[in-house]
Order: C-alpha cells, then structure tokens, then sequence
C-alpha cells in the first residue's frame, strides 16, 4: 500500500507537533508508539502512519499492531485491512487482532475468511483466536463452520479453557442446540459466574425457564448480571410475580441493580397494569442515585404511558437532557396512543427540528396519532413524506396504519391498493374483513 508521503510543513502540522521536527530528531519504534498512544483523530492517524512508513517503522509488528487497533476503534477496516496487508511474517497475535477487529466491527464474514486464510497459510491458532472466531460465527448465523471451529478446539487441546467454553455454550444456545451447550457447561471443570450467567441465559433465550431457575438457585455466587438475566427470563415469559420476588430477594443480598435491572422491573409494571409500582421503580431509582438517562428514561416513558399516566411520561421526557431517537419515538407513540393526535405530530415536527431522523418506527407513532384522532388528511400526508422526504421504505405497522384510516372513510379503493402494495400480505381473515 502506497501513503501519501506529508511534508512537515505548517500547513499540515503545528510548529509544535512532534512531526514537524522529523529532520533534526530521531524517530524510532519508541517514538511512533508515543505519538499513537496520544493520537484521537483518524486524520492524525494516517499523518502518523505516512511518517512511520517514510521512516522505514513498517516492520515493527508492535507498531502496526497498535496502528490496527487505532483504525479499529474509529470503525476504519477498511484502512485496517490495509495496514495489515503492509506487515510481512504475520504471527499468531496480529492475526488474532485482525480477526477480533472485524468481529467486534461487525465484519463477521470477513473475520471468517481471514481465519479460513490464516488456518491455510499454516499459521497455528492459538486460546485467544477462538472466541472471536465463535463470535464472527454467531454473528453470521454460520453454525456449521461454528461445529468445526469448535473440533480445532478440542484438537488443538484449548477446550479446558475457560473463555473459550463461555464463547462456546453461547454459540449452541444461540443456535438453539441446548442439549450442545449444556454439555459443553457440564463438562466444564471451573465454572466463573460468566459460565454460569451464560447458562442461565441461554436456557431462557430457549424458553427453558424451569430449567435456568434450576441452574440459578445452583449458583455458589451470584451478581447483578445472574441476577438480572433471571428476572429478564421471567418477565420475557410474562411472569412479573416471579420477577419482583426474585428482586425482592436480590435486595436481601445486598445485591445493587443495574439500569438493565430496573428496566426489566419496569416492564414487568406494565404486565401488572400497576401504575404505583411503576413509580415506587422510578423513585428506587431515584433515591439510589441511579440518572435518568436514556435507557432508563425511555423505558419510564414507555412504561408511565401504557400504565395510564400520560403526564408522568410527559415529566420524565421533559428532564431527560439527552434523548435518543427511542426516546422521541416513545413520546410520540405515547401521545397519539391517548388520543393527543395534535401534540404527537407538534412533538414529531420538534424532533425535526432537533436534527433527529426519524425511522419506520417514527411513523408508526406519528400515523397511530392520526388514527387515533380519524386524521385521514395529516395520515396521508405523512405516509407520503415518510418515503419522500427520508426515503423510508413503510413497513407493515405502516401499511397497517394506513389500511384502518382508509377503512373508518370507507375509501375501499384505497385500501386495495395498500393491500397490494404491502411487503407481507394480511392473512385471509383479515383480507375478507377489509
């Protein structure tokens, strides 16, 4: 790969920089390491990379490393891909850091297909390249090669490391091979509170939920995280009961929660419809200094309105400082879903005004608040603009919105049309009723 070569001049580099002395100083491997550990733009990056490479700094494994891992951080694979084709005699540990670049970039395939170049080239794997490797399998849904992987595993004698059991066990489960993952569990011979919390999950995400209380109430020690991924399972399975004497039983512990905690908790509020607990959550949170940021508020939000407190959603959304497009997406929903059709598309044209771009979710809430009000004229106008103006291809809520509007007006024709135009057609029921 060729680098522009900068000239230290400066127009490119302050006075001070320490490249502008490139001619009186030396500049080694130490010196480079200096300059990249301090480096924060990817700009600054590449004027770095382009004096290592004038300085003849390109064979030094431990700089291109760090240059690799500076690229990964700003999301620059492709930059990366690059820096890594420079290096000559890769070892195990760069292959290794490329691969978990792409993964945790969400390059899985391509972190696949460097692991399958790596595994040609003859260069042998070691503990750290399989959990990543397991992970870009995941990600990329490629269970088969994820059953290899796992046969290197054990041939390359790694199967008795800790890390690489975790990675497994979430593999299977995620796979939904559970008989796979609880053997991989029982086999283990050290269980960390990760191998254990990994377990309890995966038997939930399987639906296995007696079965992950069995594996809990095992636990020789349990933190937030066993905790919470327990209460999750149960108010994923719609049993908020289960949930709160589980948290009830954390407080005994002198366990402290976590956002996701309370934000599980609040969702079981709303399988009780209990709007008294949902603010007994809220002032918890309060009271243990826990901030009301974006997750957390939008989950009060959410919850205050489908508990009936509009104006105690409306609160929470006043002081939030930051707002993500969840968190407008929440109001908005909210506002329509009480019948306040004129306040959800005011909230909708604020949010534009903040320079938030809307998604399909967004219009779902903008186009239920013109439901809810029988708006058929503003239904119309922002179907049309959602893909007009934001490109937005409607999804079936969308279409859904739409079809009940045109229904109340009787515009049968209309109807038709968006029946036709839908991604996924209704079913035959709901096609003979419209």
């Amino acid at each position: 790969m060729m680098v522009a070569c900068l000239s230290c001049t400066p127009e490119v580099l302050p006075k001070s920089s320490p490249l502008t002395s490139c001619r009186q100083t030396k500049f080694g491997s130490q010196e480079a390491l200096i300059l990249l550990r301090n480096c924060t733009t990817f700009n600054r990056l590449k004027q770095i990379h382009a004096k290592i490479i004038r300085s003849s700094l390109s064979r030094d494994q431990l700089i291109m490393r760090k240059l690799i891992q500076l690229c990964s951080s700003h999301g620059k694979m492709d930059y990366a891909t690059l820096v890594f084709h420079q290096i000559q005699g890769h070892l195990t540990f760069t292959w290794n850091l490329m691969i978990m670049s792409y993964t945790i970039n969400g390059c899985s395939q391509q972190a696949l297909l460097l692991y399958s170049h790596m595994i040609r080239q003859g260069v042998p794997p070691d503990k750290f390249t399989f959990p990543f490797v397991i992970k870009a399998c995941i990600s990329s849904t490629a269970f088969e090669l994820g059953k290899v992987v796992h046969g290197l595993v054990i041939k390359n004698s790694f199967s008795g490391d800790i890390f690489i059991q975790n990675t497994l066990m979430d593999f299977y489960f995620k796979s939904g091979q559970i008989d796979c993952g609880s053997r991989v569990f029982e086999k283990m011979r050290v269980r960390s509170v990760v191998s254990w919390t990994t377990m309890i999950s995966g038997l939930v995400a399987c639906g296995k939920l007696s079965a992950a209380r069995g594996v809990f109430e095992r636990m020789p020690a349990k933190n937030v995280v066993s905790w919470t991924a327990m209460i999750n399972g149960y108010v994923k399975n719609q049993q908020p009961e289960e949930a709160f004497e589980l948290f009830w039983r954390m407080q005994l512990g002198n366990v402290r929660p976590n956002e996701f905690t309370l934000v599980s908790l609040l969702k079981a509020c709303t399988q009780f419809e209990s709007l008294k607990l949902a603010r007994r959550i809220h002032d918890f949170a309060l009271k243990n200094g826990f901030k009301i940021d974006v997750f957390l508020g939008t989950a009060l939000i959410d919850t205050y309105s489908k508990c009936g407190s509009l104006e105690d959603a409306k609160r929470v959304f006043d002081k939030m400082q930051i707002k993500s497009l969840a968190t407008w997406n929440s109001m908005i929903t909210s506002l329509g879903v009480h019948g306040f059709g004129e306040e959800a598309l005011a909230l909708f044209a604020a949010m534009e005004e903040a320079n938030v771009r809307p998604d399909a979710i967004t219009f779902v809430g903008v186009l239920s608040a013109c439901l809810h009000t029988n708006n058929l004229e503003d239904g119309c106008r922002h179907f049309k603009y959602m893909s007009e103006r934001y490109g937005i291809t409607p999804i079936l809520e969308n279409y859904t919105c739409m079809i009940e509007l045109y229904s109340r007006f009787d515009m049968l024709d209309e109807v038709c049309k968006l029946v036709e135009a839908m991604p996924v057609k209704p079913n035959r029921t709901k096609e003979h009723h419209l």
